[in-house]
């Protein structure tokens, strides 16, 4: 039996380091804003996909005027974001029936491609947490602070087995939701890091280089980018 499909897409974050009043997830890139073109990808991606979107409070009202008035007709459930992103995905794993797939994506996310997003799914329909990786790519060096500067320990890392995490993170419901029921962790930076602190085993698959996490003012032009150079000419 084919299991419901929802995707929890967080966008409870404030972006402070995007340096806008509005946070980075409202911002337009190229004329659509960011959360927008992240829920957009899941829904051509996966048709009948459901849609929970973690919001800061204070922008909730903000969201849903903006879909009114942009004729954006998407049926979501609006969840209020937590203190932290792990608390954020706690509050909206309550609305998942516990036989169902979940990704959990970043809003600001919004350059994944479908083809991954499928590829995630389908791989989940057989293992509990399926994560896409990419082999990091720079020379990596264990430094030191001291009063503000950085000093070398005189260690460089083997970059050979060292991947970075991206999202979106797909994983069977029942063993996402058991693995919140544990306390928060500091540690706790990704899904995938609460899910294997539960014992959750990981799979993964290959990522993808555009799928970038906009953080910066840098990032939304290397994002714009990107558009460009995928747009068929």
């Amino acid at each position: 039996m084919e299991r419901k499909k929802y995707v929890v897409v967080t966008a409870g974050g404030s972006g402070t380091r995007m340096g806008s009043v509005l946070p980075k997830q409202f911002l337009e890139l190229e004329g659509v804003p960011v959360l927008r073109r992240t829920i957009e990808l899941f829904l051509h991606a996966v048709p009948g996909v459901q849609v929970v979107t973690v919001l800061p409070e204070a922008h909730i009202t903000y969201w849903r005027q903006y879909c009114l008035k942009a004729g954006f007709v998407c049926p979501q459930r609006l969840v209020k974001g937590g203190f932290t992103r792990f608390h954020s995905v706690k509050n909206a794993l309550k609305y998942l029936p516990e036989d169902a797939l979940v990704a959990v994506h970043d809003a600001v996310r919004p350059l994944a491609s479908p083809t991954l997003v499928k590829a995630l799914f389908e791989a989940a329909q057989q293992a509990p947490a399926v994560i896409p990786v990419l082999p990091v790519t720079d020379t990596l060096k264990l430094l030191r602070k001291e009063e503000g500067k950085l000093l070398s320990t005189g260690e460089t890392l083997d970059r050979s087995c060292i991947y970075g995490a991206q999202t979106p993170q797909v994983f069977q419901a029942s063993a996402l939701k058991k693995a919140y029921s544990q306390q928060y962790d500091t540690l706790f930076t990704d899904d995938a890091s609460v899910a294997e602190r539960a014992g959750v085993p990981l799979s993964f698959l290959e990522g993808e280089r555009f799928n970038l996490k906009i953080t910066t003012p840098e990032d939304m032009v290397l994002a714009g980018a990107i558009l460009d150079y995928s747009r068929p000419v």
